[in-house]
């Protein structure tokens, strides 16, 4: 098979878009108290298919760093603009999430500062940095250290206020960071004690960013067949796959905690993903359905944003004293079939927003 190169990787909008869509789906259920099992994140340890959504986006930021950065990177003269460009977009994704917080929970002494669009906004500057002005020898040594050292501090550096390492929710060594630069106030509501997107697991986090880094080097490379690029992806994916599973054994995979052996398991996955859309669309042009998923990923921050507010407002409107969920979907099936359903249908809703801007070819860039 001839080597195939494109400008833009159709493949990995493709992923993009998938990831998006699935964030909707198990962002948005007609009822919380009613999902099936794997829309639904772990519990702690473990890993459902809803908790390799979040690393596959810091994957695919990795992936897509290369392909919009490797021909401007190449010339010394552009890397200090980049670096500024990278750190304005950085700041800019968590400018949008503390405002999105703000217009729909305007509560200032409750508001939650980490979080999802933070992390994001935190791991793409810092690899964004690393592709410019690193080498891939440091990356990959960066990658091991990273996932090394995250191991070792969490699993036998003791926690200040209880003398003991520990991997529990609200008494691991990222909980208590979190609480001493935050406070409790500003931390997941769900908890006040500890958050899923703290600023310590924000360490391993940036090893996924890596982790595609290497991967979209790999895809972009021209002295290799499109046969040979994929076989060994599937075989990466496959071994960060076993030895994340491994590693289990001694520091379980969590999502929550963003562990080491979570690392390698997850990127294993997006590795294999990955190696999958790369083969049948660009490889083997199967695209006829992909057009469902490509409004999703060209414009996959516009999306993320319309999820949060259309639910919202969806949400606050009544007949009577019955919401839009309890009169068109709650009636009609069982109780996990209607939360799907209206899941289904919230994601279709934000699909045609998407798709008006798709075919408009406005993209709104960050």
């Amino acid at each position: 098979m001839s080597n195939t190169q494109h400008s833009r990787l159709l493949s990995l909008d493709v992923f993009r878009g998938v990831t998006i869509a699935a964030m909707i789906l198990v962002n948005d259920p007609g009822d919380w108290g009613h999902i099936y099992a794997p829309l639904e994140h772990s519990k702690w340890n473990g890993c459902t298919p809803t908790d390799l959504i979040f690393p596959f986006f810091l994957f695919i930021v990795g992936v897509s760093i290369v392909y919009a950065m490797e021909r401007k990177a190449a010339d010394p003269r552009n890397q200090s603009s980049m670096i500024w460009g990278a750190l304005r977009r950085g700041v800019l994704l968590i400018l949008i999430s503390l405002t999105i917080h703000i217009i729909l929970h305007p509560d200032f002494a409750h508001m939650r500062f980490p979080g999802v669009l933070q992390r994001i906004g935190v791991v793409f500057f810092i690899c964004a940095v690393l592709y410019i002005k690193a080498s891939q020898k440091v990356r990959d040594w960066l990658f091991v250290i990273l996932l090394v050292g995250y191991y070792l501090l969490m699993t036998f550096v003791p926690v200040p206020d209880t003398g003991v390492a520990s991997l529990l929710p609200a008494t691991n060594m990222g909980a208590w960071v979190d609480r001493m630069v935050f406070s409790t106030n500003h931390l997941w509501s769900e908890s006040h004690t500890w958050d899923p997107e703290g600023l310590l697991g924000t360490l391993p986090a940036i090893a996924t960013g890596l982790f595609g880094i290497r991967i979209g080097s790999w895809l972009k490379r021209k002295d290799r067949e499109d046969s040979v690029k994929v076989s060994w992806m599937f075989t990466y994916g496959v071994l960060a796959v076993i030895l994340g599973l491994i590693w289990d054994l001694f520091f379980p995979i969590n999502k929550a905690l963003w562990t080491s052996s979570f690392v390698l398991y997850a990127g294993g996955w997006a590795t294999i993903a990955l190696a999958g859309f790369y083969w049948l669309i660009d490889v083997q042009g199967y695209k006829n359905f992909t057009g469902f998923f490509l409004p999703f990923g060209a414009n996959a921050i516009t999306a993320y944003v319309l999820s949060d507010f259309v639910p919202h407002y969806i949400n606050k409107i009544r007949f009577g004293n019955s919401s839009i969920y309890q009169i068109l979907f709650e009636p009609y099936s069982s109780p996990f079939n209607a939360s799907l359903a209206s899941a289904i249908v919230m994601t279709l809703l934000i699909w045609v927003l998407m798709w008006i801007l798709y075919i408009r070819k406005i993209v709104i860039k960050v």
